[in-house]
C-alpha cells in the first residue's frame, strides 16, 4: 500500500496548512577561518553551493529547544538571552576539550515577532553560536502539542488511544505539521553546515524524520539521533499509521542511541517486523545493513553533571536546610521522592504502597516519612488533573489514618521547589523511591547518590567527617531507564504495592555495611558516566560509524520520506554494452552462467515459463559455438528440462548443480545416488516436528534436498526457531555427509558439494579438460545463493589449472551490496545485454552495428549521476 505521507517533499508546499513563510535572508555561515564568512544567496541557494570554508570540525547540537533562556529588558524593550546551565545541551560540552566548537540548532522558548527574527538571529549567531528555527504558530501547535505530545509521548510510554477520552486519535494534520516542522530544522541545519567536516547529532522524537531531509541533501552527512524516551514494542508501535516513515527516518542515521538495550532491541524488532531488516552483532556493536550502509546502535544510559549538583551542595543555603531537614525528621527514617506530576510517574501507586507499609508493618507507623515533592506538570489535560486528584486524595487518607499531633507520615511539597532545598533532600533521605510505570531514563536516582556522597564543603558545614561511611538506599521501578545500570538498588514492579512496601521495609532494615556497599557500587558507576561521558561516548562512535563515507559510491533512491542512499563498493559499477561486447567479440571461448528466477523471469511474476523473447535470446547465444551457456538455478531438473526445452544447446544446472545437464539431447548427470539421500529419512521428521511447532512455516522436498521456510511465520517466533532447527539438525547430523545452511527464512539441507560455485567451477573444469579453457566467463544472478557463482568465478582466475587468465564479468540484478563487480538494474536490463550478446555473435558485422545502432539508445548502460 502507499503510504500517503508526502510522496514528495515538495508536497509539503501544497499543503494549506504547510504554508510556511521562507527566511527572508539566509544566516551567514559560521566563520571558521578569519575574516571569512560565506553566506548563501537568498534562500534559492543553489544545492551545489559548497559548505563552510576551511577544515574546522564541530560538533552541530540539533534539538527542540535551544538551551537558552529568553526575556525582553523592560526598560529597552530588547530580547536579552542567557545561557540555561541546567540545560543537557549544555552540560554535554563537559566531555570535550573547551576549544570544540559547538552549534546549537533549535527553537526558542519566547515568541518573536517576524521583525525581530532577522535581528534575533544574528544576535544569537554571533554571541552564543546559536542557530534558531523560528516555527510559524500553526505549525508550532500542531507539531509540538499536537503531534509530538498527543501522539508520540503516549505512545511511546504505552498509551494508546482507545476510546476518545483516552488520549487523541491519529490526526494526519498534524503529522504533516510534524513534516513540516522537521524540514524547517533541517533548512537551518543546512545553512551553517560543512558536511564534510561536520557531525550532527539529534536529540529526541521531536525531530525523528529530520534525518532524511538531510540525508536526501547531504548523501555523506555524518549523522547521529539519540532518543531520550522510551522505544515501545512493536506490538505498541505497529499501530502508528506513520510507522515506516519514522523508522526509514531514523535509519537516514549513521548511529541511533538509546538508554537501554530493551529500547534498542524493541525498535530492531520494528525494523525487522516492519522492513524486513536484519542485524548483527560486529565486533561489539549493534549494526543493521540498509541498503549497503551500516546502521549503528548505541545502548548508553545518560549521566548527570556532577560538577553543578556538587556546586550546589556547597551553597550555605543548601547547608542551612539540611540542618532543618535533620531537626524536623530527628529520630524518623525519611524516604524521598521526586517526580513531575503526570501519569506515567506513579505517584500514586507509591502513596498506596506507602499505605500499605503503614498497614503490614505496623512498626514503621511513627517512625517513617515519605517527603513527595511533585514537579509542575508539563502538560495539562484530564489525565494529569485526575492523577493529581487521586493523590492528594490518597496523601490525606494515609495521614488522617496514620498521623497524630506533630507527626505526618506523608508530607506533599506541590511548590516550585528551588534548587538548594531539593539537594538537601537529596542529601538528608535514608531512601529514594522512584515508582515511576514508565521513564525514558529519570536521573532522580543519580542525583540522590552523588548528594549522598556528599563534598567536603558540606561535611565540614554539617560537622560530618569526611572519612565517616556514606550510604544510601535505591528503590526503583524495573520501567525506568536507569534501572539497568543501578545494579545494587531494590528493583520492583510498581504495579504491586504490595512488593514495593516489602522493598522499602526491606530497604529501611537493611544493615548500614550493607547499605554502604551498595553505594559505593552505584557512586562508582555515576562518578565514572556522567553527562560528559555520555556525550563524548556517543560522538566517538558517530566518528567510527561514519569513516568510511568516503570509501564507497552514494546513490539517493525513494522518495519523500522514503528516501534513503544506497552505498556500494567504488569498483561496483553498471554494466556497459559496450564494454562487455567488445571483450566477447575478441574471446574465443565463453563460458556464460544466467541464474532463471529473478534474472531471466522477474521474481514477482506469477508466470515462470519463459517468455518467447527468453528462449530467442537463449537460442542465439546457444547457436554461436564459441559459447557455452549455463541456467544455473534452484529450481527442480523436470520443470526447467520442459520449460528450456526449445534451447537444445543450452546447459542446465538444476536444485544448484545437483543435476547438470549439458544439452537436451544429454542425459542428466548427478554424482550422487539415492543410497546417499538416506539422511532424508533422519531430517524430515526433525523438520516436520519444528513445522508443527511454528505456525506459517512449511517444507519444500526436492531431489536433493530438504528445506524448512519460515518466510510466513512470526518473525521474531520464525527466526528463533530457525536458529534451534539449526542447532538440532547440526547435531543429529554430524556423521552424515550432508551440509546445513541457514539462509533468508530458510534452514536448508543438502548433500556435501552441492552449491551453485561447486556447479560452475565443475562446468569450468569439464571445459578445461576438454581443451577449451575459457576466457571469458560471464555470471549474471540475483539472490544470495548466486554469490556462490561470483565468488566461484572470480576465483577462477588464480585457478593453477588454466593456461591463461580469462575475462570475468561477475553481475547481480539490483543495486545492492554484492561480491559481484557489476550490476543491471532489472531483468529487462539482463534481456538487453544478452540481446546485444547474441547480436554481436552474428557472423555479419555491419547487421551487428545496424542492431547495435538502432538500440543503441536502450542497449548503452551509462553510469547514473553518482555522488
Amino acid at each position: 500500500m502507499v503510504s500517503r505521507s508526502c510522496a514528495n517533499f515538495l508536497d509539503l508546499s501544497s499543503w494549506d496548512l504547510l504554508d510556511i513563510p521562507q527566511t527572508q535572508r539566509a544566516l551567514p555561515r559560521v566563520m571558521t577561518v578569519p575574516g571569512i564568512v560565506s553566506e548563501l544567496e537568498g534562500d534559492g541557494g543553489s544545492s551545489d553551493v559548497n559548505s563552510t570554508t576551511g577544515s574546522h570540525e564541530r560538533k552541530i547540537i540539533v534539538a527542540n529547544m535551544l538551551p537558552l533562556q529568553a526575556k525582553r529588558d523592560a526598560e529597552t524593550g530588547q530580547w536579552c538571552f542567557t545561557w540555561d546551565e541546567d540545560s543537557l545541551l549544555i552540560q554535554l560540552r563537559d566531555g570535550f576539550p573547551s576549544d570544540t566548537e559547538f552549534v546549537y540548532i533549535g527553537s526558542l522558548n519566547a515568541d518573536i515577532s517576524a521583525s525581530e527574527q532577522e535581528a534575533v538571529s544574528q544576535k544569537l549567531l554571533s554571541e552564543f553560536n546559536c542557530v534558531p528555527t523560528f516555527l510559524p504558530k500553526e505549525i508550532q501547535e500542531k507539531y509540538y502539542r499536537g503531534f509530538c505530545k498527543h501522539h508520540l509521548w503516549p505512545l511511546f510510554h504505552y498509551m494508546l488511544p482507545m476510546f476518545p477520552d483516552h488520549g487523541d486519535r491519529f490526526d494526519r494534520s498534524l503529522w504533516q505539521a510534524y513534516v513540516s516542522a522537521n524540514k524547517i530544522f533541517s533548512d537551518r541545519v543546512m545553512e551553517v553546515i560543512n558536511p564534510e567536516d561536520d557531525y550532527v547529532w539529534i536529540q529526541d522524537y521531536h525531530l525523528m524524520v529530520l534525518p532524511t531531509f538531510l540525508r536526501k541533501r547531504f548523501n555523506r552527512i555524518k549523522l547521529g539521533f539519540f532518543l531520550h524516551s522510551p522505544f515501545p514494542s512493536s506490538e505498541i508501535y505497529r499501530t502508528l499509521p506513520v510507522r515506516d516513515d519514522i523508522l526509514r527516518g531514523l535509519l537516514n542515521c549513521d548511529l541511533i542511541g538509546f538508554h537501554t538495550f530493551d529500547y534498542a532491541r524493541h525498535f530492531l524488532s520494528c525494523c525487522s517486523r516492519m522492513l524486513g531488516l536484519d542485524y548483527e552483532s560486529k565486533r561489539g556493536h549493534i549494526g543493521l545493513d540498509y541498503f549497503g550502509r551500516t546502521v549503528f546502535i548505541k545502548i548508553l544510559p545518560i549521566g548527570i553533571h556532577i560538577g553543578r549538583l556538587e556546586s550546589v551542595l556547597n551553597l550555605p543555603s543548601t547547608a542551612a536546610k539540611m540542618k532543618e531537614i535533620q531537626e524536623q525528621f530527628k529520630g524518623k527514617k525519611l524516604i524521598l521522592g521526586i517526580d513531575d506530576m503526570d501519569i506515567f510517574k506513579g505517584i500514586s501507586l507509591k502513596l498506596i504502597a506507602m499505605e500499605h507499609l503503614f498497614e503490614t508493618y505496623w512498626n514503621m507507623r511513627g517512625k517513617v516519612v515519605l517527603v513527595q515533592i511533585v514537579n509542575p506538570a508539563r502538560a495539562s489535560g484530564k489525565d494529569v488533573e485526575e492523577a493529581k486528584r487521586e493523590t492528594y486524595v490518597t496523601a490525606k487518607r494515609i495521614n488522617e489514618r496514620y498521623g497524630s499531633p506533630g507527626y505526618q507520615p506523608v508530607i506533599l511539597i506541590d511548590r516550585l521547589v528551588p534548587r538548594y532545598e531539593k539537594t538537601a533532600y537529596y542529601a538528608m533521605a535514608d531512601c529514594c523511591l522512584v515508582n515511576a510505570v514508565r521513564d525514558g531514563m529519570n536521573l532522580v536516582p543519580y542525583k540522590y547518590i552523588i548528594c549522598r556522597q556528599g563534598t567536603p564543603g558540606i561535611d565540614k558545614a554539617m560537622g560530618i567527617s569526611r572519612d565517616s561511611p556514606r550510604t544510601s538506599m535505591l528503590v526503583v521501578s524495573e520501567f525506568i531507564g536507569c534501572s539497568p545500570s543501578l545494579s545494587g538498588a531494590i528493583r520492583v514492579n510498581p504495579w504491586d504495592v504490595d512488593a514495593v512496601a516489602e522493598a522499602v521495609n526491606l530497604a529501611l532494615k537493611m544493615s548500614e555495611a550493607e547499605k554502604r556497599l551498595r553505594h559505593e557500587k552505584h557512586y562508582h558507576y555515576v562518578s565514572t558516566h556522567d553527562v560528559g561521558y555520555w556525550a563524548k561516548s556517543f560522538l566517538q562512535d558517530l566518528e567510527r560509524a561514519s569513516q568510511d563515507h568516503y570509501n564507497k559510491r552514494c546513490w539517493g533512491i525513494g522518495f519523500g520520506l522514503s528516501f534513503r542512499v544506497l552505498s556500494l563498493s567504488p569498483s561496483f559499477r553498471k554494466l556497459s554494452i559496450d564494454h562487455i561486447v567488445s571483450t566477447y567479440r575478441r574471446t574465443e571461448r565463453r563460458a556464460i552462467f544466467l541464474d532463471y528466477d529473478g534474472t531471466l523471469v522477474p521474481e514477482s511474476s506469477i508466470v515462470k515459463t519463459p517468455t518467447a523473447e527468453v528462449l530467442s535470446v537463449l537460442n542465439s547465444l546457444c547457436e554461436d559455438p564459441k559459447n557455452t551457456v549455463f541456467i544455473v538455478s534452484g529450481r527442480g531438473w523436470e520443470s526447467l528440462g520442459d520449460w528450456l526445452s526449445p534451447c537444445e544447446n543450452l546447459g542446465i544446472a538444476a536444485e544448484h548443480g545437483y543435476f547438470i545437464r549439458w544439452s537436451s539431447k544429454k542425459e542428466w548427470e548427478t554424482c550422487y545416488s539415492s543410497a546417499e539421500a538416506e539422511w532424508k529419512t533422519i531430517v524430515e521428521p526433525v523438520m516436520r516436528s519444528y513445522m508443527d511447532a511454528t505456525d506459517g512455516s512449511t517444507i519444500e522436498f526436492k531431489e536433493s534436498a530438504l528445506v524448512w521456510h519460515h518466510q510466513d511465520a512470526d518473525p521474531d517466533f520464525g527466526s528463533c526457531q530457525a536458529k534451534e532447527l539449526l542447532d538440532h539438525l547440526e547435531s543429529v547430523l554430524a556423521n552424515e555427509p550432508v551440509v546445513v545452511k541457514r539462509g533468508q527464512h530458510i534452514v536448508e539441507v543438502k548433500p556435501q558439494g552441492v552449491s551453485k560455485g561447486l556447479a560452475v567451477e565443475k562446468v569450468i573444469h569439464r571445459m578445461v579438460e576438454n581443451g577449451n579453457s575459457p576466457d571469458m566467463v560471464m555470471c549474471i544472478g540475483d539472490d544470495r545463493s548466486d554469490e556462490d557463482m561470483f565468488e566461484s568465478i572470480l576465483n577462477t582466475v588464480t585457478n593453477p589449472d588454466l593456461p591463461m587468465r580469462p575475462e570475468i564479468f561477475a553481475c547481480t540484478v539490483g543495486r545492492k551490496p554484492s561480491k559481484a563487480k557489476y550490476f543491471l538494474d532489472d531483468v529487462s536490463d539482463v534481456l538487453k545485454l544478452l540481446e546485444g550478446l547474441g547480436a554481436a555473435s552474428s557472423r555479419s558485422k555491419p547487421e551487428y552495428e545496424q542492431e547495435s545502432s538502432s538500440s543503441s539508445s536502450h542497449a548503452h548502460v551509462a553510469f547514473e549521476s553518482i555522488i
